[in-house]
């Protein structure tokens, strides 16, 4: 069976963390109005980067699962309209907030934390950095925390006054996506295949709930190793409505650290999210 992280004489992990903040980085600059520069902030708050950078750690060092949250809230944004902070939107009388979206409601989180990025950036500076920069610093920096890949951030963003409810509804991608969905998903974003993986090693940290893996472990299926399968459903029963907020790491080995513990698992059909398991289907693999 071949490996789901790309080939390479090195080693497997600096390869995949290459591509991995290689795409993080072209996902987060992705097209905006504004004129990204890594610089921007250098002469109107000089502060602003190690201001995030300390408030991040403090969170991680508190909650561990506090990076996996904050790298998603950043993917989760950037997938809706660009990166632009708009998932940050609370509802109005004219905004339908994209937190609201099936695959945010009740599972996107870290939302304190930029709060008190934020409030903490505006001590120093206020009116100057924008909630999109700091979703997009406060990714690269959690990712740090946890021994992950670093890359350079531009900044310049300009926060969103509209929400997008509906492309977030449509377009994000669900634990139940199969493959070509996800792939059309990615697609959708300019991302290939490769680069759909790579991404999807960010499971690498972070908890999922059992609503969001109970089919699987469930179905007895071919794809999932028995052994896990019954060890996860200790703590997520079959009937809807029992247990479904118990939580399980998404790698079973390392669910601290960002290594690619993670595509070791899907090789032994350890991967929890059938949308995890399913990137390593054979018609997949022949394209990595």
């Amino acid at each position: 069976m071949g490996s789901a992280y790309p080939s390479s004489s090195r080693s497997p992990f600096i390869s995949y963390a290459c591509i991995f903040l290689a795409v993080f980085f072209i996902l987060s600059n992705a097209p905006c109005e504004a004129q990204l520069s890594s610089k921007f902030y250098d002469n109107t708050c000089p502060k602003a980067l190690s201001t995030i950078r300390t408030a991040i750690r403090t969170a991680v060092s508190r909650e561990r699962r506090m990076a996996a949250s904050l790298i998603r809230l950043h993917f989760h944004d950037c997938f809706v309209q660009g990166c632009d902070a708009s998932i940050l939107l609370d509802d109005s009388a004219t905004i339908q907030s994209e937190k609201n979206a099936p695959n945010n409601n009740n599972s996107v989180r870290g939302f304190e934390v930029i709060d008190n990025v934020k409030s903490q950036v505006e001590s120093i500076c206020p009116g100057v950095v924008s909630c999109a920069d700091i979703l997009a610093v406060a990714a690269r920096d959690s990712s740090v925390a946890v021994g992950g890949p670093t890359w350079t951030v531009k900044l310049g963003r300009r926060d969103s006054t509209t929400s997008g409810l509906s492309q977030a509804a449509a377009n994000l991608p669900s634990f139940r996506d199969g493959l070509d969905k996800l792939v059309s998903l990615f697609s959708s974003k300019g991302l290939n295949t490769r680069e759909m993986v790579a991404l999807s090693g960010s499971h690498t940290i972070g908890q999922a709930r059992c609503v969001t893996f109970r089919d699987r472990i469930h179905d007895n299926g071919t794809n999932i190793d028995a052994g896990f399968a019954s060890t996860r459903r200790r703590r997520c029963p079959v009937d809807n409505g029992n247990g479904d907020d118990n939580l399980a790491p998404l790698d079973l080995v390392t669910p601290n650290s960002f290594d690619n513990n993670y595509f070791k698992n899907l090789i032994q059909r350890k991967g929890l999210l059938q949308s995890d398991q399913v990137l390593l289907m054979e018609d997949l693999r022949t394209v990595l």
